[in-house]
């Protein structure tokens, strides 16, 4: 299968499996991720996924020669768009973690998770800018976002990438890691997560992803809201509960 789907308590881990093909997208690709998100969101007792690959690229891509044959077409999902997971509304947290080179549509499926822990000498870029391209998957928007308008800038127009290093001080990944540490390290940051009330998680992730495109009065109403679903959980009542008992809260995302 060239996406892989596996489950460790609360946490999914999904792994882009062509490495043979550095890890480009195709049709199967595209196809596999968003029907393993589906499964993940659906799921009341997953609460944190990971997103990796297999091999020393993470990914390069597009499959230039799907490309070919059917003008990008068939990289896109209905309902996630590029690689099933570019314009996919989630509701849940998914941490990138990154075996190698993020470039092009690599690096725009990084850009479209909420955190990313990433090997020493990855790299990151937006080449398309080389080949007469633009890159179409949100990366000419988020990329700003994400490290600021100059040095994004500097990044889309010239096409030259970042190495780890740079990436992490700017704020685009949260930890550069040796290659072998790479998945405890991000098993170890969804365990953080998960350790937290998944209803509250996923509340408050959903008003950050809002931040950069919704004005403060829109925020404000949305905390607001937030705070009135959480308060008439079950979980609500667990954390003072777990807090007066002195011990390690049951959540139950409900």
């Amino acid at each position: 299968m060239v996406v892989e789907y596996e489950t460790h308590g609360h946490v999914a881990v999904i792994t882009l499996n062509r490495p043979e093909a550095r890890n480009a997208v195709n049709g199967d690709v595209a196809s596999g991720v968003e029907a393993v998100l589906d499964r993940y969101e659906a799921d009341d007792s997953l609460w944190v996924a990971i997103l990796t690959a297999k091999g020393t690229v993470f990914c390069a891509g597009a499959d230039l020669k799907e490309v070919s044959k059917t003008g990008g077409r068939g990289l896109m999902t209905k309902r996630g768009g590029f690689a099933g997971l570019a314009n996919r509304q989630r509701t849940k947290p998914l941490i990138c973690a990154i075996n190698g080179a993020a470039v092009a549509g690599g690096c725009e499926i990084l850009l479209a998770c909420d955190m990313a822990i990433a090997v020493e000498g990855a790299v990151f870029g937006l080449p398309e800018t080389k080949r007469s391209l633009v890159a179409g998957a949100g990366g000419v928007f988020r990329l700003p976002r994400a490290v600021g308008k100059s040095v994004a800038m500097e990044m889309i127009l010239t096409g030259d990438p970042i190495d780890a290093e740079r990436a992490y001080g700017l704020g685009l990944i949260n930890k550069v890691v040796a290659k072998d540490d790479l998945m405890t390290e991000a098993m170890a940051l969804a365990d953080r997560i998960v350790a937290n009330a998944p209803l509250a998680v996923q509340a408050s992730r959903d008003i950050a992803e809002r931040a950069f495109t919704e004005d403060d009065e829109t925020l404000w109403q949305a905390s607001k809201d937030a705070m009135r679903k959480v308060f008439k959980s079950e979980d609500f009542k667990e954390g003072p509960r777990a807090f007066i008992e002195k011990r390690a809260p049951v959540w139950k995302a409900r």
